[in-house]
């Protein structure tokens, strides 16, 4: 490729980095994330997934819809009231409204700072609903179908 090409191409203006530290900067993400489909995997196993669901909202979002299980803990409620909620032996798996809100982060920087295990969820609750997977308001249980650019239509995963 010429270096011509390169200068005005804007997705390698800046070049990628070298497979190693690709490789260590994905690795790392994988630490620090975990996606709506293999949350929703692990909890449907059945049995302990090794790890407890927190939703970050506030009770009137979580009203609005929450995963099934899930532990409601507001963000600002994580300092004082984390101890009485949550296990610090068990990895918890922060989320909020979606990729637009930067809450589940916050939650997952207020667990860690008190010395928790801690995972974002990807997508957050919006995520969970778009890709058809159940869950709870204030009024029962509910269901979407799958939106068809979240999720495919007519497989268990997507093969990801």
């Amino acid at each position: 490729m010429s270096r011509t090409a390169t200068a005005v191409n804007p997705v390698l203006r800046v070049a990628p980095a070298a497979p190693a530290e690709a490789a260590a900067y994905f690795r790392a993400s994988l630490v620090f994330h975990a996606d709506v489909s293999d949350v929703a995997a692990a909890l449907a196993a059945g049995g302990d997934p090794g790890f407890v669901v927190l939703d970050s909202r506030s009770t009137e979002s979580w009203d609005q819809g929450h995963i099934p299980g899930a532990v409601h803990l507001p963000t600002a409620l994580i300092p004082e009231q984390a101890e009485q909620l949550l296990d610090k032996s068990v990895p918890v798996v922060t989320y909020c409204w979606g990729p637009g809100c930067n809450g589940a982060t916050r939650a997952a920087l207020a667990l860690a700072e008190l010395g928790y295990q801690v995972k974002e969820m990807l997508g957050g609750f919006e995520y969970w609903a778009r890709e058809g997977f159940a869950y709870e308001t204030w009024e029962g249980r509910e269901r979407r179908p799958a939106d068809p650019l979240t999720a495919p239509a007519d497989a268990e995963d997507c093969g990801c």
